[in-house]
């Protein structure tokens, strides 16, 4: 079966977000006008609609003693384009979560580091030690 997934957010500054998603992620621009734009993430299709101001308060969590947002989107990497993003973003990014490895030595270990867009939502990047251990 072949599928994407698509999730659409509010956004404050469309020439800002068409900016940091092109140039610093250097994720493709699909479809756009004044008011919303579409992104290649990875495959998948990520739409930013211009909206009033708008909050989101939303907790964080903890796992592996690593503060965690509790709502984010992201995307699952190859360990080799995972590490070369990782590099990448880090020449930039003053915001990125250090990288971390989860469940290590478990089922599922992953590794992951998290970037803050001018929107400020978090946007992990993660890589599986065994990819079919995604769901495990």
């Amino acid at each position: 079966m072949y599928s994407n997934f698509h999730v659409s957010l509010p956004c404050k500054d469309i020439n800002k977000t068409i900016q940091f998603y092109t140039q610093e992620l250097g994720i493709e621009i699909g479809r756009n006008n004044s008011e919303w734009v579409d992104f290649n993430l990875y495959g998948c299709q990520l739409t930013f609609v211009l909206a009033e101001d708008f909050k989101f308060q939303y907790p964080f969590y903890v796992l592996d003693n690593e503060k965690l947002p509790s709502f984010h989107f992201g995307v699952i990497l190859e360990s080799e384009e995972w590490e070369d993003l990782h590099d990448k973003i880090n020449r930039w990014s003053t915001d990125t979560i250090v990288k971390k490895t989860f469940f290590e030595d478990k089922n599922g270990e992953q590794s992951s580091f998290f970037v803050i867009d001018p929107n400020g939502y978090h946007i992990e990047f993660k890589t599986f030690k065994e990819h079919d251990e995604i769901f495990m």
